[in-house]
């Protein structure tokens, strides 16, 4: 079997070939993971932000229909 060398906690580590692709694969997933949940929160606080200093808010529904007519 052939070997590779992995670096955790501040030591590398020689371990088996599929352990060490199986080990990289769980870190980027994290990142991948953290990365997504990153964007999803900047985009909800932008928008959100967005809302909240919106200096004409949607007009009221009834008001919309009685200047209808």
């Amino acid at each position: 079997m052939s070997k590779d060398v992995i670096h955790v906690g501040g030591e590398d580590v020689v371990v088996r070939e599929d352990t060490a692709k199986s080990y990289r694969g769980v870190i980027w997933a994290l990142g991948s993971i953290g990365i997504f949940i990153v964007v999803t929160a900047l985009i909800l606080f932008f928008f959100l932000f967005r809302a909240a200093t919106d200096d004409k808010p949607a007009a009221n529904t009834a008001n919309t229909e009685r200047n209808a007519r």
